[in-house]
């Protein structure tokens, strides 16, 4: 007779036990508590017995089994695990369940029978800390469901080293763990598969670190993969595959190289016997690209090369594995303006690309695209000698002057100083205007910097030469228009683009703060040439100095007049008379007065 309670524990496995690990279990079993499984499945039977049975035939799909009763039993398919191999005359293991009636129906299970056997053959023979194997039957509340012989807990914390993201990627599966706990009062079996796990690769580590060093090749599978790297098993303790060590090219992340379960064979870079751990390296297995690249890659060689990566600042070329270069965005183009490397290349776009220099120590190379075609340079300073006309369109203005486009992709300055030579420009933006086309002479090529100088005011022959200096002589007196105060003086147009500049010292006898105190803009005024400066091509005038001529001027008139007038007093040249016709208002500016014996005169 079989133990009741014990009977009433093994129906994991009845046709109810989905509904049984959603409902009753819970939290329970989640802990590894399995007797309410065991107990509210079955019920309470009183009775119990496995009996010696004997396949006797078939009941539909169903099998009838002769256990030495009145009646026989039957044994639905489910109860085994492939019915295909079953056979009349097979003899099973059956549990009694219940007999209907006198002489009726034989309730029997197989299933029930097996669990009990299985139980009594775990309990016999293993204890807690054994190793066991079992098939993952299920995903439960907490874990997995496995079957070592009878259904054991296996809590998911405990399923690997590293907890997968889904352990119902085991469920299926054989495997070996470790009893963690044997319940016989709850009749609950916990185990660990990361225990055993740890203790196996413990010893393995030991034997690893032992026998490796560093420069061996040693065979691993990838376990996880991060932004950074790839952990890799050697058996027994995981190595670091860096990103940086997987490939001599660029590897933008490691699943580009490297899958889950992959079998690689790795070089050992580094161990730290103290730390456990150890980097490996991928790439290092063949030799560097870049050991000889100055002599497959001399300067000025021209190569065919794939984009790989584009920056604002330029584009990487692949030009064999392992080795990439930089086009740098100014490197593109002689002539075109570009403001990003996209307008010119795609990734994954193949181009021709010359080698322009090479810094083995940092792995580096600098590649040109533009190279590879006739510099446009190398002829400008022939097409365009100084002295060549030319007629181009204004693309840009900045404070110091124009851009003129005389060719496509070729630009030439006209700086502000080269637009006029009388009239001060302090902005090109005072003559030009974006999209203006301007006829220039060309001044100068270089092209080595790639710069062409033009001016706009060597047109025209310039008239400081002789026309200004034959025109303005220092003392002259002559009218001109305000068009500009500052606080430091004014500037006067004498002509249409000439202008002079008459400084705040020379615009009264008294101390100007203020120059609008004395002129004002557009006015019209008398100004005297103090200088006309050749070198730097400016007059220096002034408003006092003209003043004092003027009222000089009218003096000396009213002198002459009144002189004139008093002869008839017979005064003469010698007269005394000769002031008389002085009045108070007479002004005699800067003119002298001298008294001689002969009378006054006036100097």
């Amino acid at each position: 007779m079989v133990n009741q309670n014990l009977i009433a524990s093994l129906s994991i496995e009845d046709q109810e036990a989905e509904a049984m690990i959603a409902e009753a279990l819970g939290q329970a079993v989640a802990d590894g508590d399995m007797e309410g499984l065991l107990e509210e499945t079955i019920g309470d039977f009183s009775t119990g017995t496995i009996l010696q049975g004997k396949i006797i035939g078939h009941a539909g799909d169903d099998f009838l089994v002769d256990v030495g009763l009145k009646s026989e039993g039957i044994l639905d398919k489910t109860e085994f695990d492939d019915p295909k191999d079953v056979e009349v005359g097979d003899t099973v293991e059956v549990l009694l369940e219940e007999v209907e009636g006198d002489g009726g129906t034989v309730v029997v299970s197989k299933r029930k029978a097996d669990r009990i056997r299985g139980w009594e053959k775990i309990i016999s023979e293993n204890k807690e800390e054994d190793v066991v194997e079992g098939k993952v039957m299920r995903k439960i509340k907490g874990g997995l469901l496995v079957d070592i012989g009878v259904p054991v807990f296996l809590p998911a914390s405990q399923v690997d080293v590293r907890r997968p993201a889904d352990i119902g990627i085991y469920i299926g599966q054989t495997i070996e763990s470790k009893i963690l706990k044997i319940d016989l009062e709850r009749r609950n079996i916990v185990i660990s598969r990361r225990n055993l796990i740890e203790e196996r690769r413990a010893e393995l580590r030991k034997g690893l670190l032992d026998k490796i060093k560093v420069g061996d090749i040693v065979e691993g599978t990838v376990k996880n993969i991060a932004d950074f790297g790839a952990f890799v098993d050697l058996g027994g303790i995981d190595g670091l595959l860096h990103i940086t060590d997987m490939s001599w090219g660029r590897v933008n992340h490691p699943s580009d190289v490297v899958k889950i379960d992959d079998k690689l064979e790795v070089k050992i870079l580094n161990i730290d016997f103290e730390k456990e751990k150890i980097a490996l390296g991928l790439k290092q297995k063949d030799s560097s690209p870049w050991e000889d690249i100055e002599a497959k890659y001399p300067a000025n060689t021209r190569v065919r090369g794939e984009v790989t990566n584009i920056m604002s600042y330029g584009a990487f070329v692949k030009i064999e594995e392992g080795v990439e270069g930089l086009v740098h965005i100014s490197e593109m183009s002689w002539t075109k303006r570009i403001n990003h490397p996209s307008e010119l290349v795609s990734i994954g776009e193949e181009v021709d690309v010359v080698v322009l220099d090479i810094n083995k120590d940092k792995q580096e190379i600098s590649l040109g695209m533009k190279q590879t075609e006739v510099n446009p340079w190398e002829l400008v300073a022939e097409k365009y000698p100084p002295g060549t006309v030319v007629e181009g369109k204004v693309r840009n203005l900045a404070s110091y002057g124009a851009f003129v486009e005389i060719e496509p992709g070729i630009d030439g300055l006209l700086h502000v100083s080269d637009l006029s030579w009388t009239k001060k420009i302090s902005h090109p933006n005072e003559l030009l205007k974006k999209g203006d086309n301007a006829k220039c002479v060309v001044l100068e090529v270089d092209r080595e910097k790639q710069r062409v100088a033009l001016g706009l005011k060597q047109m025209t022959e310039d008239p400081w030469d002789e026309a200004i200096p034959s025109a303005y002589q220092p003392g002259m007196i002559v009218m001109g228009k305000v068009t500009k105060i500052t606080n430091f003086g004014v500037f006067v147009e004498l002509e249409d683009d000439l202008e002079g500049l008459l400084h705040i010292s020379e615009l009264a006898d008294h101390k100007v703060e203020n120059p609008q105190d004395v002129v004002k803009q557009d006015q019209e005024i008398e100004v005297k040439i103090l200088r006309v400066d050749l070198d730097d091509r400016k007059i220096g005038l002034s408003l006092k100095r003209a003043m004092w001529t003027s009222e000089q001027d009218a003096a000396a008139e009213r002198q002459e007049k009144k002189a004139g007038g008093n002869a008839g007093f017979g005064g003469g040249a010698g007269g005394a008379g000769g002031l008389g016709g002085l009045g108070d208002g007479d002004h005699l500016g800067t003119d002298k007065i001298t008294f001689g014996q002969g009378g006054a005169s006036s100097d």
